[in-house]
């Protein structure tokens, strides 16, 4: 207890033994001792409930009262009960600045903000640019359905999906020229948040870009074909000291080349939202291809092996899907010290073949460090400059292998450790597989998992 609560307690009890004692005395002398202690200690009471009345009536009361003068423990209760709401008022107040001062702030983003509640996606709040980006009107749409108000975009699925939504990118229906991206962050159990931005600029930038690329590198092929052509008829038998010059001027021609074809099949794939032709990949062929084509490259400098524990064929673009794992293939190699192993894997799914199933390139080279492993798959890329250019990569093989698989509605894991080696694997799911015997994939009942 503080000290001066402690010393008002202390004078309150003081008082009241005081009072007691002087009613004893004077019951001596009446001759009605307890009578008047009964009398006095009621008198006690009633002034201390009186006392409480006036506690509750401060507790209650919605203005500001200032607290009696005096020291006993009523008195302290009094100033201690004014503290507390004082600062309680200060809290209050310091934190509806702090709601302003956030709400203002979202208010002035340029994205639009709406905030829904959980359980019946009803709109509590928005900013002032969903008016623009969402057609969102205050307040004719607070309370009102999400789904509903939105209803051009058809949302009802995907907000259906709650916090496993990914973001979402559509046309504005009440902008021809808009692009809308979509995403939904759940930050409270109650509450969602819906931020939508446009991002059609964007896009515009990201297909200048592309263009740019294809462009550029179509126009490289013939100047490079010509380079290459001349090259290729210098003899260097008849200048010796050339020898090594032009060997090298070969060997960067065609690295260049091979850059360019890179470039022409990636900005190929970017423009494609879906493959022009799909058919049954035969499996056992492609692995026996790649398995071909990994000896050639290695020159029996590494430990080859291939299974195909799945036993199925994939349902894709067989020359699309070559590129991908033929490029893991040549990766693995080219940074795989020699007397390593490399393995090529064709296996279902931890879940059993009704979840799909995974081709993995196995190999026990150098590694690749955590901190690299969120940007491997970026164009142009390198873990290590002198190591990729000693090895002639062209740094986009793994972005040619992200596009071709999210073609195939597939996914590249990659797990590496530092002196231990790397694990790449393509993850199909069970819609891309087809049987070897009947040309499609039925999933069995005793084959669920």
């Amino acid at each position: 207890m503080p000290p001066r609560a402690r010393s008002a307690w202390l004078r309150t009890l003081g008082q009241l033994l005081l009072v007691l004692a002087a009613a004893a005395l004077a019951g001596f002398l009446i001759g009605h001792p307890w009578p008047v202690v009964t009398l006095a200690a009621l008198c006690v009471v009633a002034w201390h409930y009186w006392r409480l009345r006036g506690v509750l009536i401060r507790l209650t009361a919605r203005q500001r009262l200032t607290p009696p003068l005096g020291e006993g423990i009523w008195n302290e209760l009094d100033r201690l009960l004014h503290r507390s709401q004082a600062e309680m008022r200060g809290r209050k107040r310091r934190l509806i600045e702090m709601l302003r001062a956030y709400r203002a702030a979202a208010a002035a983003l340029p994205d639009a903000i709406v905030v829904v509640e959980r359980n019946s996606q009803r709109i509590q709040w928005f900013n002032a640019a969903a008016n623009g980006l969402l057609n969102l009107r205050y307040p004719r749409d607070i309370g009102g359905s999400l789904s509903q108000k939105l209803q051009p975009l058809q949302l009802a699925h995907w907000l259906a999906a709650g916090r496993n939504a990914e973001p979402l990118e559509a046309p504005s229906p009440w902008n021809p020229a808009a692009t809308l991206s979509l995403r939904l962050i759940p930050y409270s159990e109650n509450l969602w948040l819906l931020v939508a931005r446009d991002v059609s600029r964007l896009l515009q930038l990201e297909q200048m870009r592309r263009d740019f690329v294809a462009n550029v590198s179509h126009e490289l092929r013939t100047p490079l074909t010509v380079v290459h052509g001349y090259l290729d008829m210098l003899d260097p038998s008849e200048h010796p000291d050339w020898a090594p010059m032009l060997a090298e001027m070969q060997r960067q021609s065609q690295r260049m080349t091979q850059l360019v074809e890179d470039l022409l099949m990636l900005s190929r794939l970017e423009s494609q939202d879906s493959l022009p032709g799909e058919e049954t990949v035969a499996m056992s062929s492609m692995l026996a291809t790649l398995k071909r084509e990994a000896l050639a490259l290695s020159q029996n400098r590494h430990e080859i092996a291939m299974e195909d524990l799945a036993g199925v064929d994939l349902w894709g673009s067989n020359k699309e899907l070559h590129s991908a794992f033929s490029n893991l293939v040549s990766n693995a190699i080219r940074y795989t010290p020699a007397g390593g192993s490399i393995r090529i894997r064709f296996r279902p799914e931890a879940g059993g073949m009704a979840r799909g199933v995974v081709l993995e390139v196995i190999d026990s080279g150098y590694g690749i460090p955590a901190a690299h492993l969120p940007r491997i798959t970026e164009r142009f890329y390198r873990v290590s400059t002198s190591r990729s250019r000693e090895s002639g990569g062209t740094g986009l093989g793994l972005s040619i292998v992200k596009h071709v698989l999210n073609l195939h509605q597939a996914r590249l894991e990659i797990a590496s450790e530092v002196g231990r080696g790397s694990t790449f694997a393509c993850h199909f799911g069970a819609d891309r597989v087809r049987s070897r015997d009947q040309g499609y994939f039925d999933t069995l009942p005793d084959a669920m998992p």
